[in-house]
């Protein structure tokens, strides 16, 4: 009776805790496979511990390069859709203008749509067009891809933002400009780094779209789509084990400095 009592107590922070769980066991599954050394070509079945892929991340041809391939696509694709991104949010909230409610409502097109609808349609225009596939006609369909999500982040952001705020420093004989750095910008940055992060993860991650249109151009989920054919080398664990790792550190270390600040002001 009283585990039962105790059970309802913290039933909500239960059943989180078996979500989470869930949601971190192919992680786990990834990291324990990447210390795997297996017998035949597929890293499928565990056979003994071995630290040699951690060594040697690069041993198989073309994965490093692959890899670096997509973390610059990645980067500049985020640069391109945060930048864009943000002067639309802007632009969305603080003005009226003809269409602005049909630009509302195509914003929202990217994400609803099938990737494959837009990966076939981007295709279509860049073949119409006589472009080269490969590395740019990648960057412009991610960023592309992105933007709706930078949009919808950081419009979140303005809107919930005091327009007070701004006047009281044109009170105080702020100008445009220095309004924009010192009041506008630092209220909207926590919304412009999620559109930011959120662009870097999807366009890193993104395989249907690249696929279309990536020509003889291979990014790392493409190598590793391909590697799944032939055989899953350990390394492709090893690089998916420390990508793991540094979106952790990501979330965890402005966790742990929040919280110093808040007991350092206490």
């Amino acid at each position: 009776m009283a585990a039962l009592t105790w059970l309802k107590r913290r039933l909500v922070v239960v059943a989180g805790l078996l979500t989470l769980a869930y949601l971190l066991l192919p992680n786990i599954v990834v990291t324990v496979f990447s210390f795997n050394n297996p017998k035949g070509r597929f890293n499928y079945e565990w056979q003994r511990f071995s630290a040699d892929a951690w060594k040697d991340p690069c041993g198989v041809a073309d994965l490093c390069g692959s890899l670096s391939l997509s973390l610059q696509i990645a980067l500049w694709a985020t640069v391109g859709a945060t930048a864009l991104g943000t002067m639309i949010a802007f632009a969305l909230v603080r003005y009226r203008f003809r269409a602005r409610g049909a630009v509302n409502s195509l914003i929202f097109l990217p994400m609803a749509m099938p990737e494959v609808v837009m990966a076939a349609s981007l295709l279509t225009l860049f073949l119409n067009m006589g472009a080269q596939l490969g590395f740019w006609t990648i960057l412009i369909a991610h960023i592309m891809f992105c933007l709706s999500f930078v949009v919808t982040a950081v419009k979140a952001r303005v809107m919930s933002m005091d327009p007070r705020l701004e006047e009281a420093a044109r009170d105080l004989y702020a100008g445009p400009v220095q309004t924009f750095w010192r009041v506008t910008l630092p209220i909207a940055a926590p919304g412009i780094a999620a559109g930011a992060l959120l662009s870097f993860a999807l366009s890193f991650d993104d395989f249907i779209i690249t696929n279309f249109n990536a020509g003889s151009t291979v990014t790392f989920p493409m190598f590793v789509w391909g590697s799944a054919q032939r055989g899953t080398p350990v390394q492709i664990n090893v690089i998916g084990t420390a990508m793991f790792l540094v979106a952790v550190l990501f979330v965890l270390v402005p966790m742990l400095v929040t919280r110093r600040r808040g007991r350092r002001q206490a």
